[in-house]
């Protein structure tokens, strides 16, 4: 039963203090209603015995406290959720922005959701084909895990973004696939360029599109991602699809946390942002994947540009500690023209094993794997070796590497973001390359597979 007060005592800011309220909770939805019969929404950020602080969705400007009443609705923000969800966009507060009308639902969820019980989690161990060879090949994705994406500013992750959102698919499998996509403080270029991208592929029919634009409130920043993975919650566990999350930006998600716990004085933590963003952040991220005996799941890849490429800065460093792994941007490989320019080297998926080998992919992936990453660590040293000394400083072999690294980046990470590679093809360019180097440098792959999938038509003796 929604409860309503006229003690509104003061509004600072978005903020607002409501006096002799009982029995409101934490996160619990909020409607104010003026006089003129303009209704405003916000939730509650703090209770202290008989005093609520609210946070406002929209700015307090020409809101009049003294004749405004504030309803508490007894609970937090929900998202309405129906199968027809799959093909829809919506904003930052699960509000259509389509044109194609309310979702009537089948049933209504907190967006703050429920914990999954670590008992009941299912290993993920299933590959999921991306399309994209650096990610596959090297790092490869695997149902059910948390696998981020490091980008910087002016990095183009909103490309690859939508390639993987296009392209994603879990090979073989009889259940249904779906994305849901977040979009956190974009302009309003990027969040067209993501619907038309979405609408030209045809990937809009099986995904849902949440959009926060950069001059949307900072709470409604803060509501999209937990939108998004209750959305994609109810697609895996309730109707039994293989659902990937992508988010991005992550880094507006936690300029919102700071600017919110700012305004409410709280004591700050590293370089401003609030001591409990790591438990913020894990609170998204450990919503992704499997559960025992359900047949769907949640995947993430929440995408982050690093303020100022810095790997240490406090959101790229509590992100990686809490998933598996991380995929990373290169402004050096942007600025030579590689696309996607991911850097294989520094890139981590930790779940990679799990998901790879005969019956998963192919059973040459390990070892080519391993192969491919030892000779381009090799090559490029060479190459830096080069630029020091000159190229009569290295030897034959030496030579043979850093021409590895070189046709690497070019045939194998640069691919465009329009090309779909099987794994079949991405395995196979990495034979192509190794052929660059004699057999006898592939120490790494066992004699068997060198022969049975060696290129016979290269002599690489």
């Amino acid at each position: 039963m929604a409860k309503e007060y006229k003690t509104i005592k003061e509004v600072v800011g978005p903020l607002m203090l409501v006096e002799g309220v009982e029995g409101v909770k934490y996160d619990e939805l909020v409607k104010i209603k003026q006089a003129n019969g303009e209704e405003r929404f916000g939730k509650v950020l703090e209770v202290n015995e008989d005093r609520a602080v609210v946070q406002l969705f929209t700015s307090s400007q020409g809101l009049k406290i003294d004749d405004a009443k504030a309803m508490f609705l007894g609970h937090g923000i929900q998202l309405k959720l129906a199968p027809e969800i799959l093909g829809r966009v919506f904003d930052g507060m699960g509000n259509p922005i389509d044109g194609g009308g309310e979702i009537i639902p089948v049933k209504t969820e907190d967006i703050n959701g429920a914990p999954l019980n670590p008992v009941a989690r299912d290993y993920p161990e299933e590959f999921i084909q991306t399309g994209v060879s650096a990610i596959d090949g090297l790092n490869t994705l695997v149902r059910g895990q948390k696998l981020p994406i490091f980008s910087g500013s002016g990095l183009p992750h909103s490309k690859l973004a939508a390639q993987i959102a296009r392209q994603a698919q879990v090979r073989g499998s009889k259940e249904p696939f779906a994305v849901v996509f977040a979009a956190v403080g974009i302009t309003f270029e990027e969040a067209n360029f993501f619907i038309e991208d979405f609408r030209k592929s045809g990937a809009i029919k099986r995904s849902v599109l949440f959009m926060n634009l950069a001059n949307d409130p900072a709470i409604e920043r803060l509501s999209t991602p937990k939108m998004a993975i209750t959305c994609a919650e109810y697609l895996a566990y309730t109707l039994g699809m293989h659902v990937l999350i992508i988010i991005t930006d992550i880094t507006n998600y936690a300029e919102a946390l700071r600017e919110i716990s700012a305004a409410r004085k709280e004591v700050p933590g590293r370089r401003g942002y609030p001591g409990y963003m790591y438990t913020d952040l894990a609170g998204l991220y450990e919503r992704a994947g499997r559960i025992k005996g359900k047949p769907g799941s949640v995947t993430q890849i929440p995408i982050l540009s690093m303020p100022e490429d810095d790997i240490t800065h406090p959101i790229p460093d509590l992100t990686g500690y809490i998933t598996e792994g991380q995929i990373i941007i290169s402004r050096d490989l942007y600025n030579r023209g590689i696309t996607p320019p991911i850097d294989v080297l520094p890139s981590l998926s930790r779940l990679k094993d799990k998901g790879i080998g005969k019956g998963k992919t192919r059973e040459d992936h390990s070892a080519t794997m391993n192969q491919l990453f030892a000779a381009y660590s090799r090559g490029k040293e060479a190459k830096e070796l080069a630029v020091v000394l000159g190229d009569a400083a290295l030897s034959d072999t030496d030579k043979l590497y850093a021409k590895f690294a070189t046709e690497f980046e070019n045939k194998y990470v640069s691919q465009g973001y329009n090309t779909n590679r099987t794994i079949e093809e991405t395995l196979d360019i990495g034979w192509d390359l190794l052929t660059i180097l004699p057999k006898s440098e592939l120490k790494r792959i066992d004699l068997d597979l060198i022969e049975k999938y060696y290129p016979k038509n290269k002599a690489g003796e």
